[in-house]
């Protein structure tokens, strides 16, 4: 592998970890502090998960995203379809970390529903493009969009429990 083939791949690398880890950081920025005497305090719907098992599942989840669109990115730029599907991953993982912060830094679950819902479409179209492009690629996608409707459920559930 010539050095500026191993140059390219570090620079999709970093390309595809970037908005991901963005997400991931000011997510962590938004939760983290409104744990313990914001959302310990709500009324939790049925089957909410230990709070212990959401750090270790949205690693894993980020890790995918990151894969994911690492392959897309790594496609040959004329390849129809991947200016798009890059737009739409980003505008998802955008997505992402505004939902932390209008769920938890606003402490407002119905904001939280007005954007995890459309999160949730773009996720699935996300997945539709990138089958077309690559399926592993979809593949890798199918945990979070699975992760983000149940946490749709959750969020419905702590607006429904917790309005006042």
């Amino acid at each position: 592998m010539s050095n500026s083939s191993r140059f390219l791949i570090v620079y999709d690398g970093l390309y595809a970890i970037t908005p991901v880890l963005l997400a991931a950081i000011l997510g962590n920025y938004a939760t983290l502090p409104n744990l313990a005497h914001w959302y310990a305090l709500l009324i939790r719907p049925p089957f909410t998960p230990p709070n212990w098992l959401f750090g270790p599942v949205w690693s894993l989840l980020y890790i995918l995203m990151a894969l994911s669109f690492f392959r897309i990115i790594r496609l040959d730029r004329i390849t129809p379809l991947r200016r798009f599907a890059i737009s739409i991953f980003l505008s998802q993982i955008l997505l992402n970390a505004c939902w932390s912060f209008a769920f938890f830094s606003a402490h407002n679950p119905f904001a939280g529903l007005l954007i995890i819902l459309p999160l949730e479409a773009l996720i699935l179209s996300n997945i539709i493009i990138f089958n077309k492009l690559d399926p592993i690629a979809a593949r890798c996608l199918w945990p979070y969009a699975a992760w983000v409707a149940y946490a749709s459920y959750l969020n419905f559930g702590f607006w429904l429990l917790n309005k006042s």
